[in-house]
C-alpha cells in the first residue's frame, strides 16, 4: 500500500552540522554514504560530542569535496559561522574549531567500530549529577519527564553512537510533513521547518492532513524507492531542536510542544533490510 512520497533526501557530513540535499541516494546497510562521516572529539571530556554541548555547530554547514565510495569518508569543507571556509584536512582545522566552540576538540572521520574508547560515553556516576546531566541534554525542564531509556539500543547508553557510526541510534531518520504539521497545529507561534530536526528522509503522506504518521509504521517495514527499511523507533528529542540555526531562532516553545503534546518524539529511526537506490518524488509503500 502506497502511503506517501519522498519529498526531500538529506545528508550531514559533519555531525551537528548543517547538510545539503541530494536528488538521490544509494542506501546501504549504514544509510545515506557519507552521512554524518566527521564528528568533533572533546579531548578534555574525552567524549564525542555534538551541538548538544556545542550548540554553535549548528551555525556551520559542511559539504563533501567528493563523493563518498568504498565506505571511505573524504574530505570535507566547512563554512564557519563568518563565512569563512575551512577543510577537513586543514592543520588548522581542530584549533578553528575550538575557538568556536570554546574547548578543545579535534575533528575525526568515522573511526573503526573496535576503537570502543573512542565511542565511549562518559556519564556522572553519581544519580543526581546524572539527572542534571540528561536534563540538559534533553533539554527538559524540571516539571517534564525525563524520556524512557529502556527503549534506546543497549550500546547506545554505553557509547555516544553505534559504534563504527555517529548515528544517534540507528543509520536512518524518516519524518514526514503532517508530523510538522500536526506539531504547528498544536503550537501556531512557532516553526516547525524540518531543519530543526535534520531527517534523512522528508516523506510526504497521501494523506496530507496533519498527523503523526510515524507512530503507527513502528515494527514494520516500509519500502522507500528501491529501499526496504524497518522502523525500529520514535525519535526522542533534545534540546537541538531550539536552538538557532540559518534563520530559525532560538525557540524553547519547540521543544515543550513536543513534549506536551507529541510524547516527546518527532520522526522515526530505521534499519536498513534491503538496500538499494532512492530518489526524490519515489513512492513510500508500507509493507
Amino acid at each position: 500500500m502506497i502511503i506517501g512520497t519522498v519529498k526531500e533526501i538529506w545528508r550531514f557530513p559533519v555531525k551537528s552540522m548543517g547538510g545539503g540535499e541530494l536528488r538521490s541516494a544509494a542506501i546501504g546497510p549504514l544509510g545515506i554514504p557519507g552521512d554524518r562521516g566527521w564528528a568533533l572529539y572533546d579531548e578534555e571530556a574525552r567524549e564525542v560530542r555534538g551541538a548538544k554541548k556545542f550548540p554553535a555547530l549548528l551555525q556551520c554547514q559542511a559539504r563533501y569535496l567528493a563523493e563518498p565510495s568504498g565506505g571511505k569518508i573524504p574530505n570535507a569543507e566547512i563554512t564557519l559561522p563568518d563565512g569563512a571556509k575551512i577543510r577537513s584536512d586543514d592543520p588548522e582545522i581542530s584549533r578553528k574549531l575550538s575557538a568556536l566552540v570554546g574547548k578543545k576538540v579535534t575533528l575525526h572521520p568515522i573511526r573503526p567500530a573496535e576503537d570502543s574508547e573512542h565511542y565511549r560515553r562518559r556519564l556522572p556516576e553519581d544519580p543526581d549529577a546524572m539527572t542534571r546531566e540528561l536534563r540538559a541534554m534533553f533539554g527538559r525542564t524540571d516539571d517534564e519527564p525525563l524520556p524512557d531509556l529502556s527503549i534506546f539500543p543497549q550500546e547506545i547508553l554505553e557509547f555516544t553512537s553505534p559504534r563504527g557510526t555517529y548515528f544517534d541510534a540507528f543509520p536512518l531518520h524518516l519524518l514526514t510533513t503532517s508530523w510538522l504539521a500536526d506539531l504547528a497545529r498544536s503550537n501556531s507561534g512557532a516553526r516547525f521547518d524540518r531543519l530543526r530536526f535534520r531527517p534523512n528522509l522528508l516523506i510526504e503522506p497521501s494523506d496530507k492532513s496533519p498527523g503523526k504518521r510515524e507512530q503507527e509504521w513502528c515494527g514494520g517495514e516500509l519500502r522507500v524507492g528501491d529501499v526496504r527499511v524497518k522502523i525500529e523507533m520514535p525519535v526522542v528529542r533534545c534540546v537541538m531542536t531550539t536552538l538557532p540555526q540559518g534563520d530559525l531562532p532560538k525557540d524553547p516553545s519547540v521543544l515543550r510542544t513536543i513534549v506536551r503534546e507529541s510524547d516527546q518524539n518527532v520522526g522515526v529511526y530505521a534499519s536498513v533490510t534491503g538496500p538499494g537506490t532512492v530518489k526524490v518524488g519515489d513512492p513510500v509503500e508500507l509493507v
